[in-house]
Parts: C-alpha cells; structure tokens; sequence
C-alpha cells in the first residue's frame, strides 16, 4: 500500500500540474510539499482500493462509490489543510453545486472517473506487476519513499509550499 500511495500522489500531482498547465498555462508545482507528489491523491486511491477492490468488474457501481469516497476525503482534506496551515490549497466557490467551496459537482465527476478507471483497470495490472517485484526491492523501495516523505512533510509544516503561480493562475481565472 505504501508504494501503491506514492504512485497515485505522483499521479495526482501530474493531473495538478497538467490542469494549470492547460488552462492557465502555468507549469506549477501544486500541493503542500516541495516533492513531486500531491498526498491526497494517495490517500484516496488507496481508500478507494481498499473499499472497492471488490467492485473492479463493475465500472458504474465504482464510479459513484469513487464520487462518494473521494468528495468526502476531498472536504476532509481541505478542513485539516485549512487547520493546520490556517490557509485554503483550493476554492470551487465559483464552481457549480459546490459546498463551502471545498468540494464541487465537477471534481466529483472527475474523481469518480479517475476512481473508475483506477480500480477498474489501472490497477489490476499494477498488481501483477508488484507481485513482479522481488520483497526486498519493495522494502527498499518503501523505506526510500517514506523517507523522502517524512523529511519534505517535517519541512513543509514549517515552511509550507505556496505557489505564487497557483494565486495568480486563481486570479487569472477570475
């Protein structure tokens, strides 16, 4: 699971730094950490993983548990990111059907798409890899990320990544 975390954060942050490029045409490097990777992702393709494994061959029912699960993490996420560094990483207030801004109908599609097609079929064919993997080359691996990890989150809680791109893409859209 640890290593399944960092690949769905790497993948989020690539979705992140994708959206700005594309809309606002800024490379940003979005989230919290200074690393290449956007923790709530991880979170919940994992949860989703945990959850829903048992729902791979059937793409709707994983597509509105995926919306589900996902909004609710989302709107967690964003309480405790708000909490802890007293400033908001993101604000659907413009956003159709959106709940204090935190979450929006729109990323909840997206992230029951993204949920979908994770569980569905991205990773089953993770897992034949892993398994590919010998034990001692995923041990290394997990003990190597999860350095990195608690290194950048014990700098990022005393100096948390803000992107002044991020703001000026914001206002840019505004």
């Amino acid at each position: 699971y640890i290593l399944l975390f960092f690949i769905l954060s790497f993948a989020g942050w690539l979705w992140e730094i994708s959206a700005y490029l594309v809309i606002d045409h800024v490379l940003v490097n979005a989230g919290v950490n200074r690393g290449p990777y956007v923790p709530i992702y991880g979170i919940g393709g994992v949860l989703l993983w945990l959850l829903l494994q048992k729902f791979y061959r059937r793409p709707v029912v994983t597509f509105f548990l995926s919306m589900g699960i996902c909004t609710v993490v989302e709107y967690i996420g964003s309480l405790l990111l708000d909490w802890i560094f007293g400033m908001r990483w993101w604000d659907y207030s413009d956003r159709f059907l959106n709940l204090d801004g935190r979450v929006c109908l729109l990323a909840a599609v997206c992230f029951g798409l993204f949920g979908m097609l994770q569980n569905c079929f991205l990773l089953p064919f993770y897992m034949r890899l892993y398994h590919k993997l010998s034990v001692k080359m995923r041990t290394v691996l997990c003990i190597v990320f999860l350095l990195f990890l608690v290194a950048d989150v014990t700098y990022s809680v005393e100096h948390p990544h803000v992107n002044p791109q991020v703001e000026q893409a914001e206002k840019h859209r505004e």
